[in-house]
């Protein structure tokens, strides 16, 4: 009995531990997804001058209307998804994902007319790197980074106020300080929200829910993809150079 015990427990351990991986799989290939739509239409737009000025002044690239529209879009997009997800189907919830991303690439598209491509394909890829780092540190390691959630979702808090408030006053000393702390806010938000992923996932594995796996894969995608964009976008003012 208890040999059969030993193979049932190592058996479903196996099962889930293949699951995590699919799992795993899943979010990163939606995130990839996101990314890849995110670039093709700042760079669509960021490279074209007549799209551009849609949203912005095509000399001060300051925005118009419609420009402060697109720049707080995604952020009224997260909180109508956190109060919607319940009530999604997987494919729906996907097909937000996506429109998010979209509308992530109009907010972002000014970079190109800003920056020299070669320093946003150099950052691209430093934040890769480092992304990656801090994600597998996340999947891996066995210390508890539960304990960082509050503190760092207050520190996020505080960061976005202080973002708006700096869009009105321009103070550059304040500017650094957001960059600083904003980077290390969203390093510790990768590592801990891939932990949270992983072991939201073991916890419900055992219930076989798909629609709610899928779901959580889409989450958990956003999640990570936001972690990436803003690490992208503090590590640009640090590395980018203006055309």
């Amino acid at each position: 009995m208890a040999d059969y015990q030993t193979i049932r427990t190592v058996g479903a351990s196996a099962q889930i531990d293949a699951g995590l991986r699919a799992h795993m799989n899943k979010v990163y290939g939606l995130m990839s997804v996101g990314m890849l739509l995110t670039g093709a239409v700042a760079w669509a737009i960021g490279t074209s001058d007549a799209l551009l000025g849609i949203f912005r002044d095509p000399i001060t690239l300051q925005p118009n209307i419609l420009g402060w529209v697109v720049m707080f879009a995604p952020m009224l997009m997260v909180f109508t998804f956190g109060a919607a997800i319940n009530r999604m189907s997987f494919s729906a919830a996907q097909l937000f994902f996506y429109a998010f991303s979209a509308v992530m690439g109009l907010s972002l598209a000014w970079i190109f007319k800003v920056f020299t491509g070669v320093s946003i394909t150099q950052t691209f890829l430093v934040t890769s790197i480092a992304f990656a780092s801090l994600s597998l540190y996340g999947y891996t390691t066995k210390r508890d980074l539960s304990g960082m959630g509050t503190f760092l979702m207050m520190g996020l808090v505080g960061l976005v106020v202080a973002s708006i408030i700096n869009i009105f006053i321009v103070s550059s000393a304040m500017a650094f300080t957001i960059t600083v702390i904003g980077l290390l806010i969203f390093s510790g938000l990768t590592a801990y929200d891939t932990q949270r992923i992983k072991t939201d996932y073991i916890a419900h594995a055992v219930h076989g829910d798909q629609e709610w796996l899928g779901k959580s894969a889409v989450i958990g995608a956003l999640s990570l993809y936001m972690n990436f964009i803003n690490i992208f976008m503090f590590l640009l003012q640090f590395m980018g150079n203006r055309e």
